[in-house]
C-alpha cells in the first residue's frame, strides 16, 4: 500500500508539493463518508505509480487549504506536477479513468525528464 504523509499545517502542504515533482494531494473531512470509503482505494491506486508522492490533508484541520485550492466541498484529489495542478478530481472519481489519466501523465512526465 502507497504510503500517506499526513499534512497538517498549511506549510507542510506547500513543503510537500515543493519537495516532490509529482504529488497528490487527497483533501478530506472528518465527518465525510465518501472521503473515507475512497482513501484505501486511493492508496491501492497509487501503488502502482512510485514516482507519485501521496499527501493527505484534513480540511478541518487545515482550513487554509479550502481557500489556498479554490476547494469547495471534500473530499477532492489534486495532481500537482512541479508545483502546478494539473489534475482535480471530486468525490465522484471514476477510478478507471483516474488510472488512465495516471497513467498518460506518469508516460508524458517521464519523456520529459533527463534520463
Amino acid at each position: 500500500m502507497k504510503e500517506v504523509h499526513e499534512l497538517r499545517t498549511i506549510q507542510a502542504v506547500d513543503d510537500f508539493v515543493e519537495e516532490h515533482a509529482l504529488s497528490f494531494l487527497y483533501v478530506s473531512t472528518p465527518e465525510c463518508s465518501t472521503c473515507h470509503a475512497l482513501l484505501p482505494k486511493l492508496r491501492e491506486l497509487l501503488t502502482d505509480y512510485p514516482s507519485i508522492s501521496f499527501g493527505h490533508i484534513n480540511a478541518a484541520e487545515v482550513e487554509e487549504v479550502a481557500e489556498r485550492f479554490l476547494i469547495l466541498a471534500a473530499p477532492i484529489m489534486l495532481l500537482m506536477i512541479e508545483g502546478r495542478e494539473y489534475l482535480r478530481e471530486d468525490r465522484f472519481v471514476r477510478f478507471g479513468l483516474l488510472q488512465e489519466k495516471l497513467d498518460r501523465i506518469q508516460e508524458l512526465y517521464s519523456e520529459v525528464q533527463p534520463s
